[in-house]
């Protein structure tokens, strides 16, 4: 494409670019185009990342990341010296790297002082005027135009490189997440000692660490007891976490036959591997769903108060599930802030078996 940027850079200039993003894990996973992306026009770049400790698994192994380095959420909870002493260890790193390039792609204020000390040619973030001033739009060389209507964020995240004059190809989208030898052995080992083969199975992750994207837990096994008796295996997945723990029995005591039930077992590594392995995955708007779809196993998804133009799955095959309120996306937690979002817990259970047959092909 040609490049009609007056203040377009020089891809050719570039040795080493820092890419940041400080926010939760599917936020994090759908930046990975951005660094095909940076590596595919700058090949003799060394692309490395700056995320959440908690969120690393998300890009480690990517093909075109260099270094994934981590702040750790905890360090706030350290005393003052520590986290001075961690903050400055970080900077030392990160100085040390002399980049020639920081993409920052959410409006934490962490991006903009690390640009300033670390002065790199070129660097470029989201104007966010909204949120920041001339103090932001100074502490970069570039700044790139937020949409005003909806923009997957998948491409809003590549709107900083074009604003630098790079611009994808569309293969150059797709999400990248590489699950890794041993998470796949592991969840071989699983798949053999439960009696299931690859594509064979339905991957169920019911939960969300938001209360508000819940769907119902006695739809989600009226679900399950309908695709048990059209001879479907399901197997249901969830975070080591004590709510959504529960929520899972919640779901399997109310099941006529066993489902498989891997809830609280699985890295996020093993998580994607598992997906891969699937048929079909069924989830609501969580990083669970954006694994899937970066592992292209097709994708049945809830969407609630959140909007699937920005945050859908993402170049995969896919059924939305969604009602027809007037009010959504509202993006609010739950009906007036009410944790309970009713555009979720009105969806029946026959559009989500609909859905499920024509994804798998029983339809």
């Amino acid at each position: 494409m040609r490049n009609s940027l007056a203040d377009a850079i020089d891809p050719d200039l570039l040795r080493r670019a820092l890419v940041i993003k400080l926010r939760h894990h599917g936020d994090v996973l759908l930046t990975s185009p951005v660094f095909t992306v940076l590596k595919n026009h700058a090949p003799q770049v060394e692309v490395d990342a700056l995320v959440y400790r908690d969120t690393q698994e998300m890009l480690t192994l990517h093909p075109a990341i260099q270094r994934v380095f981590t702040i750790d959420r905890d360090w706030k909870k350290q005393s003052f010296g520590n986290r001075i002493k961690y903050e400055l260890s970080l900077l030392k790193e990160l100085r040390n790297r002399r980049y020639d390039l920081i993409v920052h792609l959410t409006e934490h204020p962490r991006g903009a002082w690390l640009t300033r000390l670390l002065a790199p040619r070129y660097s470029v973030a989201g104007e966010f005027s909204h949120r920041r001033g001339a103090l932001w739009r100074s502490s970069f060389s570039h700044i790139n135009r937020q949409p005003a209507t909806p923009r997957h964020t998948v491409e809003q995240h590549l709107d900083a490189l074009r604003r630098l004059g790079i611009y994808p190809g569309l293969e150059e989208r797709r999400l990248v997440l590489i699950p890794g030898q041993d998470a796949e052995a592991f969840i071989d080992r699983l798949l053999e000692q439960h009696g299931l083969s690859k594509k064979q199975f339905i991957h169920l992750h019911p939960t969300s660490r938001w209360s508000f994207k819940a769907w119902r837990d006695d739809y989600y096994a009226d679900l399950i007891n309908i695709l048990h008796e059209t001879g479907e295996q399901v197997v249901i997945t969830a975070a080591p976490d004590e709510k959504e723990m529960a929520t899972v029995r919640r779901i399997t005591e109310r099941l006529t036959r066993p489902a498989i039930d891997l809830s609280g077992r699985l890295t996020l590594k093993q998580l994607a591997a598992l997906t891969a392995r699937a048929k079909c995955f069924v989830g609501v708007d969580s990083v669970p769903t954006h694994i899937a779809a970066a592992m292209q196993t097709p994708v049945v998804a809830l969407f609630g108060p959140s909007s699937e133009q920005v945050w859908g799955p993402w170049q995969v095959r896919h059924r939305v599930i969604a009602s027809d309120h007037s009010c959504r996306p509202c993006g609010l937690d739950g009906c007036g802030g009410s944790k309970v979002s009713e555009c979720l817990t009105t969806l029946p259970v026959q559009r989500v078996l609909e859905a499920v047959g024509q994804i798998i092909g029983t339809a």
